[in-house]
């Protein structure tokens, strides 16, 4: 019979849940299950394979410390890759007959009376002492909810479900939105289609990107030396906290937006048309893009930029708030992420069967974004504020994941039935970091970003360095917690 009653379940086989099962396996926690709702593992480098797919963070550092890669081809990986990578290093760490595919997470429950989480999926039930939720912010698509979308008669798609079964060749296409996904693809569709409407709604901030071959000879001194590796991750890890230091210093991106202007100017000749990709707020305050090919694709005499958001779609027509109009065959979304209101937050649910989203009130919080005041037992991976402008999400992952692991071991080795964070420590925690943030180009930065969530509050970004995102993450501490020994006993 089926195995339905596990240690711990971690939901999603992409970046995270791999790390999640990997780590937990090393400390000796073998009675656990990746629950995974597609046919195969790899998570946001399993959706999106469109054109240009590739990674923005050097691919020495987009990797687990604990798996490197010298086989990197290139400076900056592509999707396919990254992808490969994952697979490979599932599979060496004997993760991938943990996994059960096809098995989607419709709700989730904790039973304080049998200090259990309760699993609903279309497979049927599943129970765990410990959920690990490794979904991730960069999952579920975001289409606008545009005025007439449903009537247009050509072809639509989001960049993460990319429709490769569909020739563009000579297509009259219209793009909407300008962020990291349509940065990459833009320029790789722009030969072949017959005409590219860019709908920008702001400007972004696009730097030339250090990317280049890794040559054979290099790769094969990374392999047989892996000090060198090493040594080459502590530097462009170093490069990157330097490039950090600024997101907290915002006058020192005001200096590299000079870099950003010159990579402009040489790209775009045209005055009328580098005035409407000329960014009105400092760099940093949105993603930090980077593209050799996205300026110039948008010089070519077939693609017209519409500086300004689509109003609504009329027909086979996709109209600007600025007034222009688009005759297409297909209109692309790059338009991101549910990044802040995450799916798997309607999903999970406390004792008394309230909702994460019910607690957080369009706001997430957690605890050194990690675990949840009123959810024992429960980690979110990637969770709130714990997101950086510059560094790997490998970085941030990891030092949740030895948080995590020390959580549920020392549960374990002890005669505990679950453990959950004390509401004031996680308002401490969250005060502490809504204190940092205005100091920050996140907040000072002069523009509106994925990182504000309805409330119109900073719920993404962490404001203080790497490091310390190490230390205070990484670390567990005890005192934190409210463990709850038995049904009856509660140490506080």
């Amino acid at each position: 019979m089926e195995q339905r009653d596990f240690t711990v379940l971690v939901v999603g086989a992409g970046a995270s849940g791999l790390g999640a099962a990997i780590r937990l396996g090393q400390a000796g926690i073998d009675d656990l299950a990746v629950l995974e709702k597609a046919a195969s593992l790899g998570g946001t480098w399993r959706d999106n394979t469109y054109p240009g797919c590739a990674c923005d963070v050097p691919s020495a550092l987009y990797s687990y410390s604990f798996a490197p890669n010298p086989g990197w081809t290139r400076a900056f990986a592509g999707q396919p890759e990254i992808h490969g990578y994952l697979r490979a290093t599932a599979e060496r760490f004997g993760v991938t007959a943990k996994i059960r595919y096809g098995v989607e997470v419709t709700r989730a429950q904790w039973s304080a009376r049998d200090a259990r989480w309760e699993l609903e999926t279309p497979a049927g039930r599943y129970t765990a002492r410990f959920l690990v939720a490794g979904t991730g912010p960069w999952h579920e698509p975001l289409i606008p909810d545009l005025p007439g979308l449903g009537g247009f008669p050509g072809e639509v798609f989001h960049s993460a479900r990319w429709n490769h079964g569909y020739d563009l060749a000579g297509k009259r296409v219209a793009v909407i939105g300008t962020g990291a996904s349509a940065v990459q693809f833009v320029p790789e569709i722009v030969p072949r289609v017959g005409r590219l409407h860019l709908f920008q709604r702001t400007a972004q901030w696009v730097l030339p990107k250090p990317d280049h071959p890794v040559p054979g000879v290099e790769r094969f001194l990374l392999r047989r030396f892996p000090a060198l590796q090493r040594a080459l991750r502590g530097a462009e890890y170093g490069a990157m906290e330097t490039l950090g230091f600024g997101f907290r210093h915002p006058w020192l991106l005001r200096q590299v937006q000079r870099i950003g202007l010159a990579h402009l100017r040489r790209s775009v000749p045209d005055p009328v048309l580098r005035k409407a990709l000329t960014p009105d707020y400092t760099l940093g305050c949105k993603r930090l893009l980077m593209s050799n090919t996205y300026y110039r694709s948008l010089t070519e005499s077939h693609v017209d930029v519409h500086p300004a958001a689509v109003r609504a779609v009329d027909g086979g027509r996709v109209l600007g708030a600025d007034g222009s109009a688009a005759e297409v065959d297909a209109i692309i979304f790059g338009t991101g992420f549910h990044i802040l209101d995450m799916p798997v937050s309607a999903r999970v649910f406390d004792d008394s069967g309230r909702s994460l989203d019910d607690h957080w009130k369009g706001s997430p919080q957690a605890y050194a974004g990690t675990t949840v005041a009123g959810f024992p037992n429960l980690f979110l991976l990637l969770g709130p504020s714990l997101g950086t402008g510059h560094s790997s999400a490998f970085t941030i992952l990891e030092a949740q994941l030895r948080h995590v692991v020390a959580a549920v071991t020392r549960t374990l080795s002890s005669d505990r039935a679950s453990l959950s964070v004390r509401p004031e420590a996680q308002a401490a925690f969250n005060a502490e970091v809504q204190a940092a943030l205005p100091g920050t180009v996140y907040q000072s930065g002069g523009c509106s970003s994925y990182y504000t969530d309805a409330n119109g509050r900073n719920s993404f970004s962490w404001p203080f360095s790497t490091g310390k995102l190490r230390s205070r993450v990484g670390s567990f501490d005890e005192s934190a917690y409210e463990i709850v020994q038995s049904h009856s006993q509660h140490i506080p």
